[in-house]
């Protein structure tokens, strides 16, 4: 017998068809021996209703409220899922955040998990019963409704998972688990049986839309088996641990790509110290996270062009920040991209061999693919190139480290 936290999502649940069919699923699992606790999200589009509702209503929506209002799109599938597991003669008690209670801060609508209360949990699985939890929220000291932001049921189900020492995570989505690419870009992308928490961050970071990189963060830390699976379609899925002796052969996970970049830059500043903080700290001081940052200083060292990267929704303000930056560093001249994307290689094997780099830059050449920046890590590659190169660069990798071979 083992005790599993299972996640679906919103397309999991998007109506009563699935609702049911996960229903069944989940009643399979218990008939097998197992326990059962279940997180679900809300029913796919939900919250960006409930959103716009607070929008139509109040064009900036008072964080507090706002909560109070998201946390009802999960409230609706946790009931309907204990009817349904009813319906079928297998018992079930439905909770939402704050009844279980999964204590947070009192960070409005990014609120994080502190602590979990199991007692309740652990009463209704003794009882035989599958224990039904709202994902994405919790209660903060103050009995305020908090919600965790964006992905954060996948959160809410592995910081269950390590509260009741699970078994395994699993989370279930609309894929078959985490592929070395995107197979809508490379039809030979190829489901991968296992992959270390620290290429699954990476993966996350930097484009993958498999899981929620807090979630993903969470399990590795407290060492949570995680698995990713298709609510649609039975498979082993693939599996999320720690590194494993694989680590020695020459071994790449996955190509992955983010189309959400734009890069600026501010040209001939004097090359001095602060001169790094002084371009930084007001894209900082606006709440705007900085990617990738290249520095080149000029032949006699008397001035520098300073390149970085933001997310594209934060361009506009990141260039009006950085033009009124550059009129204190005397001529200082702003340019700035926003058809360019980010194409990044990741693999734990890159720890033990040497050539990696070369081969990805090699196979990106013969291509015609100009790079405009490179950012390393110990297990990861990343370039900018433009937009137009996005798919070609991406096949080109794939094909180049021969990730359609069979794992």
């Amino acid at each position: 017998m083992a005790l599993i936290v299972q996640k679906y999502g919103g397309t999991s649940i998007a109506n009563q068809e699935r609702i049911q069919a996960i229903a069944a699923k989940v009643k399979k699992f218990r008939q097998n021996g197992d326990d059962i606790v279940v997180v679900v999200s809300a029913m796919a589009g939900e919250t960006n209703k409930l959103i716009e509702l607070a929008k139509a209503i109040q064009p900036q929506p008072q964080p507090r409220e706002l909560d109070v209002l998201m946390a009802t799109g999960e409230q609706v599938t946790i009931a309907l899922l204990a009817m349904a597991l009813e319906q079928i003669d297998c018992p079930a008690r439905s909770y939402t955040g704050w009844q279980v209670s999964i204590h947070t801060d009192n960070a409005h609508n990014k609120a994080r998990i502190k602590n979990i209360d199991t007692d309740k949990i652990f009463a209704d699985i003794a009882a035989g019963k599958v224990v039904i939890i709202a994902g994405f929220q919790g209660i903060d000291t103050q009995g305020n409704i908090t919600t965790l932001g964006r992905g954060g049921s996948d959160t809410t189900g592995v910081a269950i998972a390590a509260a009741l020492n699970a078994t395994e995570c699993q989370i279930y989505t609309d894929v078959e688990g985490v592929y070395t690419t995107d197979p809508r870009i490379e039809p030979k992308a190829q489901r991968l049986d296992n992959i270390t928490f620290e290429e699954m961050l990476e993966l996350a970071s930097l484009g993958s839309k498999v899981l929620q990189i807090r979630a993903v963060e969470f399990a590795g830390k407290y060492k949570v088996p995680l698995r990713v699976l298709s609510s649609f379609k039975d498979g082993p899925g693939t599996l999320i641990t720690l590194e494993d002796d694989t680590v020695e052969t020459v071994r790449i996970s996955g190509v992955t790509y983010s189309r959400d970049e734009a890069k600026l830059t501010i040209l001939g500043v004097p090359d001095r110290p602060g001169i790094a903080y002084g371009i930084l700290g007001p894209i900082a001081d606006a709440n705007i996270e900085v990617d990738m940052i290249v520095q080149n200083v000029t032949a006699d060292g008397t001035s520098t062009d300073f390149t970085f990267t933001v997310h594209r929704n934060d361009y506009p303000k990141a260039m009006e920040i950085l033009q009124a930056s550059a009129k204190t560093f005397g001529n200082g001249k702003v340019t700035g991209d926003t058809h360019i994307v980010k194409i990044s290689l990741v693999g734990v094997g890159m720890r033990s061999h040497a050539g990696i780099a070369a081969k990805m830059f090699q196979a990106l050449a013969q291509e015609g693919v100009n790079i405009r920046m490179i950012s390393t890590s110990e297990i990861k590659i990343s370039v900018v190139v433009d937009e137009k190169y996005l798919e070609l660069g991406v096949r080109t990798l794939h094909d180049a480290f021969e990730l359609d071979q069979e794992p």
